[in-house]
């Protein structure tokens, strides 16, 4: 009887001790996603920033996250809204061949939109990725947080060769530390803003993968030059650590070809300025999605999106930040119908492929309007 009794508590703890377990490792990978926190020289070089100010970055001048006072609104629509914020039925999704890519690169350029805000652009030669985000959830916790609308194109072991990855800025649906940790081991360089190290660094990726730059300074890869632009926006990947890091626009400047990519950012003299720094643009990469009046000085509407674009002196556009994870309060499809409309108005060249589809500017490529058919 004491035996019989003694295995069963045996039992039980062994069951409570695969729990604890489980739930610590949770807890650590968790944790893990959080990313570090600036120091030492790092937190040195960030504080020497312009936009660095009593302990975080900030834009100057100051634009408020959230329009004061409408907390309560904000939380009402959110709940209560009948906007239809994910797609009624499957988005067509296009697998490139693989092969494609055992070929050298051109001395042209072209793109794929992976979905949100990750391009693979391939310009003069070198391939850069922006923002690639290919986990099922923008999340720190595997199983809560907003979740892909479709399946990457091309899976994280099966993407090429990429010489660099440029990241806008830390929130998780720009910054996948999976896709980081893939894409260091292969040789891929990652060019981020300030402080934004600390996580790659905090995460085992060695410092000779990572590039960390201000505003208006740039490095070279091959023979593209590769230039941290400003933008309007915030940062933060934890609860305490809000404009923690510095948050950017990039722009790569080749011998033949200019490519500009917005990330996040709410619309400010700034495109203008890029555009006449650094323009004109054969191809812009500008988000159109994730908006709402009440924080428009952070994420600019599709409207704005398409004046930043002629500020820029771009020549084709890639709109992007829609169609790929439920982040706002606006129907899904919303984003590129007010952008197509406004294109219009405006002839501006409005490049709207499917996820996987590669675009070549300038080659008659050929735009479909495929949300209409998602129903």
């Amino acid at each position: 009887m004491y035996i019989r009794k003694s295995r069963k508590l045996t039992k039980y703890a062994l069951i409570l001790l695969v729990l604890i377990t489980l739930l610590v490792l949770s807890q650590t990978a968790c944790l893990s996603s959080f990313g570090g926190t600036p120091s030492g020289a790092r937190l040195e070089r960030m504080k020497t920033s312009k936009m660095y100010k009593d302990g975080q970055f900030e834009n100057d001048p100051f634009v408020p996250n959230v329009v004061p006072g409408t907390y309560s609104n904000i939380l009402r629509r959110q709940l209560f809204g009948s906007e239809q914020r994910t797609p009624p039925s499957p988005i067509p999704v296009l697998h490139p061949n693989l092969k494609d890519f055992s070929e050298p690169l051109s001395t042209g350029l072209r793109a794929i939109w992976f979905g949100h805000s990750s391009v693979l652009v391939e310009i003069d030669g070198v391939r850069i990725f922006t923002d690639p985000v290919l986990s099922q959830k923008v999340s720190p916790f595997e199983d809560i947080g907003p979740e892909r609308f479709f399946q990457p194109p091309i899976a994280l072991a099966d993407l090429p060769p990429i010489d660099a990855v440029v990241i806008s800025h830390d929130h998780y649906d720009h910054l996948d530390r999976d896709v980081a940790l893939h894409l260091t081991k292969k040789g891929t360089k990652y060019f981020v803003p300030l402080g934004v190290g600390a996580h790659l660094e905090a995460w085992g990726i060695p410092l000779d993968r990572i590039v960390e730059l201000d505003w208006w300074q740039k490095e070279n890869t091959k023979n593209v030059e590769i230039v941290c632009t400003p933008a309007v926006h915030y940062s933060g990947r934890g609860l305490f650590n809000r404009k923690s890091t510095l948050w950017s626009s990039w722009s790569a400047i080749g011998p033949k070809h200019r490519f500009y990519h917005s990330g996040d950012s709410g619309f400010s003299p700034h495109f203008a300025e890029i555009g006449k720094r650094l323009g004109p643009f054969d191809l812009t990469s500008i988000k159109i999605g994730a908006y709402d009046w009440t924080w428009e000085g952070i994420h600019m509407n599709p409207e704005q999106a398409l004046q930043a674009h002629l500020d820029l002196k771009g020549q084709f556009m890639l709109p992007v930040h829609w169609a790929t994870f439920n982040l706002a309060i606006h129907s899904w499809d919303e984003p590129i119908f007010r952008t197509k409309e406004g294109a219009e108005k405006n002839q501006i060249r409005l490049l709207t492929p499917k996820p996987g589809q590669w675009v070549i500017p300038g080659e008659n490529f050929v735009s479909e309007s495929w949300w209409e058919q998602v129903k």
